[in-house]
């Protein structure tokens, strides 16, 4: 009788526990460390997805209807759940809940870069507007990757610690305590990518689309261009014209790829020249889901930034 009432209480506390869905894994891993100690977040989209080109299906449908809360960056990235998600009172847009200050510092810094070079004045201008003139920019004019800078990793715990707490606030000293714990293991995985970095800041590298601009303001370390604004745009024979001249200049170590997008011409443009192709994965797709997996995360970019620009794989 005793173990039955247990078993009722275990499983009327699992039909009560708060439904989070994250859209895409960065999202779910902050998530996750906030929900640390009750329901993990789920994932919408299955690792190795882009939200850039991505098709809902009818059981994503169903998932999104069953949610509590559903964490998104909003239309500027998930363009496809605007219809669905932004009327939608338990949904969380994490691009117009964000202070705007930083990210027109960012808008102006990563300019300036392109403006005026990368480390002083070598930046080799590769030229986008053949791409820019003829289709806009998917991203709007704010740059979607909110996640690749560690401050806005936090404002993003806040804001998920704040919803929880509203939605379920009998665990909110549980929710506050995971946001403390996550705060000051945020710091310290900051730093430990800052050194691991920092050997590398003068070394020249392409990506393939611009999806990095706060991960290189933040720790100081610029692209000389990438290939295309958004992944799902094939770049145009100017720009890569001049990415493969200035990696016959030897002006670039790397250009990195992604696990989502790794097109022929990311290989067709490094032949015949001594420059490396790495992969790094802004969607932290092969991360575990644990709480710590954003740390484990940042990282792992990092690493594999480094890796392959101080040539050590």
């Amino acid at each position: 009788m005793r173990a039955l009432l247990f078993l009722g209480l275990l499983l009327a506390g699992q039909a009560s526990a708060v439904e989070v869905l994250a859209t895409v894994k960065p999202l779910q891993l902050i998530a996750n460390a906030i929900t640390q100690g009750g329901k993990p977040a789920g994932l919408l989209l299955p690792p190795g997805t882009s939200p850039h080109d991505y098709a809902l299906k009818p059981s994503d449908l169903r998932r999104i209807k069953n949610a509590d809360l559903v964490v998104w960056t909003g239309p500027e990235l998930e363009r496809f759940l605007e219809p669905l998600l932004a009327q939608r009172s338990s949904s969380l847009a994490l691009m117009a809940s964000l202070p705007h200050e930083h990210e027109h510092e960012h808008e102006h810094e990563h300019e300036d870069h392109h403006a005026h070079g990368h480390h002083d004045n070598d930046k080799i201008v590769i030229a986008q507007q053949e791409d820019d003139d003829h289709h806009g920019h998917d991203h709007g004019s704010r740059d979607p990757h909110i996640w690749l800078d560690p401050h806005n990793a936090l404002q993003i715990a806040r804001l998920i610690t704040a919803r929880l707490s509203e939605l379920d606030p009998a665990n909110l000293d549980r929710y506050q305590q995971n946001l403390t714990q996550f705060e000051s293991k945020l710091s310290e995985a900051d730093l430990r990518v800052e050194t691991r970095l920092a050997p590398a800041r003068n070394k020249g590298y392409f990506v393939f689309h611009d999806a990095y601009g706060y991960w290189e303001e933040h720790y100081n370390i610029p692209s000389l261009g990438h290939f295309t604004i958004s992944p799902e745009r094939a770049p145009g024979a100017q720009t890569v014209a001049g990415i493969h001249q200035a990696l016959q200049q030897s002006s670039a170590e790397c250009v990195f790829a992604e696990p989502q997008f790794r097109p022929a011409v990311v290989n067709a443009v490094v032949r015949g020249t001594q420059a490396r192709v790495a992969e790094l994965d802004p969607l932290a797709g092969d991360i575990g889901e644990g709480p710590e997996g954003y740390f484990h995360f940042m990282l792992k970019m990092a690493d594999d930034m480094a890796a392959c620009l101080l040539n050590e794989r």
